[in-house]
């Protein structure tokens, strides 16, 4: 298979062959540490010095002005807390545009926690920083402006030299992101006037990892790193030979190629802008038509959502956005900033040439994505796909959220179901005044019946799969709530303009398959045409009124018993980013079908006091419905908690679903962690899951025989991982 066309560079760039080369002799010949008088130490210490000399050549310093860090982001945090705790005796007052880099903004809110005041300035509808408003912020007690050289997502190149001079005259150091800048434009530290300038080594052709931060002799700073006196006694930490030895080729590089990179790209960013203005009249260029980055082209694309558009093109590697946020579906603050219209703005996409591109990518990337807007803003029989092998659909690849993930933030559903009417009607025994799930309606003395509904996005590539999994999650409510299910309609959202028909007839198959497992029918439905593919069930079951199972009932002295490990959220991100092995994938897929009717079918012989599933809020997020709504508070031990493998190695590594985090702020003020919890911990018993397991509360004494009777029913063993401590206002400890 053919990769992409890559036309990402503002995320990242390759390695230049020539920095792989000069980079190779320090990874085993030359070894030494820098800082040894031997010849081992003065080799590595010449290479060290021959790359500062290298990069202070493209930056126009003097080489003491030059230090090396591990990237843009620390280069950045050292130069604004360096300033903001030197001269915090002078001022506390910081300023920085709207527009920056989370690597900028975070840092400034952090400071804010530490009693420092932070203005951000405006910009206009090209993203340029309006001078005016920001010599109206400064302020006598102003002691830094940070604003970046040029946007890392639409490219467009701020007015340093005048921000330089106004901050001077009002004795305000000036720091200036230049990530983005370095390499692609002139970057005179002279002629710019800048005090600080932050380099980020894999925005110009040199490993991630590198740095290297600009400092104005007599720029007063704060050490950041303490420790030996590297660097001129700035940054302490044995010097990254290897890497510097690549950033200052790179360096190198970028001067002796500057004028010929920057004529490429700048005609290879207007050949694709020209290609897809042509194709597509009414796409809309984002950033100062004239000054930007030669490289940067970002465009918005009517009434189509980037992400879906993302997923469609895979011929093209592009991004939403800035890269450090591709899964974020919410419009970027720079776009809000400059006022981009909704309809335009979730529709954005930026394209970055680099100097690897052609001109035949470029034609090849012009078909590619203005076929594809035509294909989702124009559905017409022509446009309806061919009948593809099913082993070819993936189907997270059209859809930028995943499963109960995609769920509306418990914070923001907890309010809107709060606005609706109070139920009076006495034959409705579970309403929307409680977090359950399904609705309970009295028909008699001995009948109720239970209605729930659940729909989702795939969490599976596998269109069948896909179904059986939704189907097992709608169920799942009806077990909850103790009842039988009696049957189901369909609910279907489904692109028909961009996947054959034969993956919605896998979907329903998926689905009928499992409502056969389940002993009942699928008797109908309801279907839309929907940008992305969507399924999901409302069932029906029936149980008796003096048996209903809710989450708001459990008692003081019961135990916590969960029916299968948690993290098939997780499992999912993975999946779809291509990091899962097959078998996990396979395990993740026979938890998630896994109906919870067996756990369910022992409940008459138990009394159990509490039930809810486990999906779309996470473990403790259930459990915090569950322990607001009893008036309890619980206690549960997270080494109980059954995790499924590779959990907790993806957590690590920041493979988390957007919801998971919502999870987390949403259970937060009831949480009591133990500080022995590791983050990824934290995350996984906050995952967003899809087809969970139950979680039962149920008197002790009753818990080793219930798990008797399901040992070996299940795939996963069900486990006790808590307990109701006692009466109270919900709160959970982790321990």
């Amino acid at each position: 298979m053919n990769n992409p066309i890559y036309l990402d560079y503002n995320a990242t760039t390759p390695i230049a062959p020539e920095v792989a080369e000069a980079m190779k002799p320090y990874l085993d010949a030359y070894f030494g540490n820098p800082s040894s008088s031997h010849i081992f130490g003065r080799e590595t210490k010449q290479a060290v010095e021959n790359a500062r000399r290298l990069m202070a050549g493209l930056l126009n310093a003097k080489l003491s002005e030059i230090i090396f860090t591990s990237g843009g982001t620390e280069s950045n945090n050292y130069a604004i807390k360096g300033v903001a705790y030197a001269r915090m005796h002078q001022g506390k007052h910081l300023i920085c545009s709207a527009v920056e880099h989370p690597a900028v903004t975070e840092v400034f809110r952090f400071l804010e926690k530490q009693g420092f005041e932070i203005s951000f300035v405006p910009v206009d509808e090209y993203g340029t920083l309006i001078i005016d408003e920001l010599r109206n912020a400064i302020r006598p007690d102003t002691i830094l402006i940070s604003v970046m050289h040029a946007n890392n997502e639409v490219g467009t190149i701020q007015p340093i030299v005048e921000i330089a001079e106004l901050a001077h005259r009002h004795n305000i150091t000036f720091h200036c992101d230049g990530a983005q800048a370095v390499g692609k434009i002139e970057t005179d530290m002279q002629k710019l006037g800048v005090d600080l300038y932050s380099v980020a080594g894999h925005k110009l052709y040199a490993p991630k990892g590198i740095g290297a931060l600009y400092i104005r002799t007599g720029t007063q700073l704060e050490k950041f790193m303490h420790g030996a006196d590297h660097e001129q006694n700035l940054r302490a930490g044995t010097e990254n030979v290897l890497e510097i030895v690549g950033l200052g080729k790179a360096a190198e590089l970028a001067k002796q190629k500057l004028s010929a990179n920057m004529q490429k790209m700048l005609l290879l960013r207007d050949r694709l802008w020209d290609g897809l203005k042509n194709a597509i009249p009414d796409i809309k260029l984002n950033g100062h038509p004239i000054n930007r980055l030669p490289n940067t082209l970002n465009v918005s694309f009517p009434r189509i959502e980037a992400n879906t558009l993302l997923d469609e093109m895979t011929g093209v590697a592009a991004s939403a956005g800035a890269a450090c946020h591709a899964d974020n579906v919410d419009v970027s603050h720079v776009l809000k900033a400059m006022f981009v219209p909704m309809d335009y703005a979730m529709g954005t996409i930026r394209f970055s040439v680099g100097m690897h591109n052609t001109d035949k990518d470029i034609d090849d990337a012009i078909d590619i994505v203005s076929n594809t807007v035509i294909k989702l803003s124009k559905p017409t029989l022509e446009n309806v796909p061919i009948l593809l092998p099913s082993a070819e659909i993936k189907l997270t690849h059209y859809t930028h959220g995943l499963g109960c993930a995609c769920k509306i933030r418990p914070q923001y559903l907890e309010k809107a179901l709060a606005s609706l009417p109070i139920v009076t009607d006495p034959n409705v025994l579970v309403g929307s005044a409680t977090a359950d799930d399904a609705a309970v309606y009295l028909i008699d003395d001995t009948k109720a019946i239970v209605s729930t509904v659940d729909f989702f996005t795939p969490v599976v590539d596998d269109p069948y799969d896909f179904g059986a999994i939704a189907a097992a999650n709608s169920l799942s409510d009806i077990y909850a709530m103790g009842a039988k299910p009696l049957f189901a309609l369909n609910i279907v959202g489904f692109p028909d303009n961009r996947l054959p028909i034969e993956v919605l007839h896998q979907i329903l198959k998926g689905a009928s398959d499992k409502a056969t497992e389940a002993g009942i029918f699928i008797l109908g439905g309801h279907t839309i045409e929907d940008p992305e593919p969507k399924f999901g069930m409302a069932v029906q079951g029936i149980v008796h009124p003096q048996k209903i199972l809710k989450n708001s009932t459990a008692l003081p002295g019961d135990v916590l018993i969960i029916t299968k490990a948690i993290g098939t959220g997780i499992l999912s991100t993975a999946m779809k980013r291509g990091l899962l092995d097959p078998d996990t994938m396979k395990l993740a897929i026979r938890t998630m079908s896994e109906l919870n009717n067996k756990a369910a079918s022992f409940f008459e012989k138990y009394t159990v006091s509490a039930c809810t599933d486990v999906t779309g809020f996470g473990l403790l997020g259930h459990l915090k419905e569950m322990t607001v709504g009893s008036k309890v508070d619980a206690e549960i031990y997270s080494s109980q908690v059954p995790v499924l493998p590779r959990v907790e190695e993806l957590a690590t590594a920041g493979v988390i679903p957007g919801g998971t985090k919502n999870n987390m702020d949403y259970v937060a003020e009831f949480i009591r962690w133990d500080k022995t919890i590791s983050q990824p911990m934290r995350l996984i018993l906050c995952d967003a899951q899809t087809s969970g397991g139950l979680l039962i509360a149920l008197p002790a004494q009753q818990a080793e025989s219930f798990l008797t009777d399901l040992d070996g029913l299940l795939i996963h063993q069900p486990m006790v991982i808590g307990k109701i401590i006692g009466k109270g206002k919900g709160f959970i400890s982790v321990v």
